[in-house]
């Protein structure tokens, strides 16, 4: 079978679903569009024919975007794929909408409903098009049961369409359990973009307070870019030293290893893969009560639940977790990484997923 996917970032599509691919590729031809960020060399090593298409994922006009649908279209006519599956919101709407125009099959994975749903007239704006690019899709993928509800009461999909998979899973063998340091400090880790939504305010006044209160017995570090209205507040929290910023990493593994706990207080999410990550290295979590978080730890056994933008409860949350013995916060990992191993396994993540694309039918109806 002729396989096209859709997404918006080379990168991360080879970090989280490289193994789908592994699989895809042993029994069908499979292309990627995608805009060239990294990675796109080791994609093509793999099998893939890779297809550089320029996206902008800022972009909230939809008349802009009429370039990508036509691109879109265009890719359709000359690939002539039998199925397609995308990831992400644009390729979503609009690889979805030209695959139904032109009576393709394809399958749609939402990542999490983030920005485009919290402004009422954009959410209106952006369910309308979902709507009707959806209709057709002969399946929806969710990363949690909260966020495919929500996509069910507005009547973007059916149930049939509706199908639930735990993110993009995690491969064990590349996150190995690492056991906890005892050097005397304990370090909290936050990995991800410095932005508003992934709740780094909140972070940031919860690290000053506790770093005046517990000084050196205590270490925060933060790993990921940071947008431009971030760089004043990023400096001045590193020259008062609160905080230490490594930058982007392309390697997390280190700075997990190195953590004692690790901390994401984001305002939505898909599924987070840092949670997962982290978890599975045994890492204890501090992470908001929110889909795409909660089903990552077990409030209180493998780390702790905070409300949503809620700079005093996350503050509580730190001053409760270093207040615990190294023994406490090991077995807070153990569980953690339990807990992974029982819900995540990349494994039986990609075999959920082929089986649910129908590709296990369609090569037993050709055997």
């Amino acid at each position: 079978m002729r396989i096209l996917v859709a997404t918006n970032h080379s990168y991360m599509f080879y970090r989280f679903r490289k193994e789908l691919v592994e699989a895809l590729v042993q029994e069908h031809e499979v292309i990627l569009s995608t805009p060239f960020v990294g990675h796109e060399d080791d994609l093509q090593a793999m099998g893939l024919r890779c297809i550089d298409t320029e996206i902008d994922r800022r972009s909230i006009n939809p008349f802009k975007d009429m370039k990508l649908l036509k691109t879109y279209q265009k890719l359709l006519d000359e690939i002539q794929p039998e199925l397609v599956i995308t990831y992400s919101i644009k390729p979503n709407i609009y690889m979805g909408s030209a695959c139904k125009a032109k009576g393709i099959p394809y399958v749609i994975n939402v990542q999490g409903l983030g920005t485009a749903f919290e402004k009422p007239v954009l959410s209106s704006v952006v369910s309308v098009m979902y709507r009707s690019a959806l209709r057709n899709a002969k399946a929806v993928f969710f990363e949690n049961e909260e966020n495919a509800q929500f996509f069910l009461h507005k009547n973007i999909i059916s149930a049939q369409q509706m199908k639930i998979l735990p993110g993009a899973g995690i491969n064990l063998d590349e996150y190995p359990y690492v056991p906890l340091r005892d050097d005397g400090v304990c370090s909290f880790l936050f990995v991800g973009r410095i932005m508003k939504e992934k709740g780094v305010d909140e972070f940031f006044a919860a690290a000053r307070t506790i770093k005046a209160e517990l000084g050196k017995k205590v270490a925060f570090d933060v790993v990921g870019f940071y947008e431009d209205a971030y760089k004043e507040t990023v400096d001045q929290l590193v020259a008062d030293e609160v905080i230490k910023f490594h930058g982007f990493q392309t390697d997390v593994h280190p700075f997990y290893e190195a953590a004692d706990c690790v901390v994401l207080p984001s305002y939505h999410e898909g599924m987070s893969n840092v949670l997962l990550e982290a978890a599975a290295s045994g890492r204890p979590l501090i992470t908001s009560d929110i889909p795409g978080c909660r089903e990552a730890v077990e409030d209180g056994v493998s780390g702790y639940l905070c409300p949503v933008q809620n700079a005093e409860a996350l503050t509580k949350c730190f001053r409760v977790f270093a207040d615990k013995t190294r023994n406490e916060q090991e077995q807070m990992g153990r569980y953690g990484r339990a807990l992974i191993e029982r819900k995540f396994d990349k494994r039986v993540v990609v075999a959920q997923t082929i089986g649910s694309l129908g590709l296990v039918e369609a090569a037993r109806s050709k055997a």
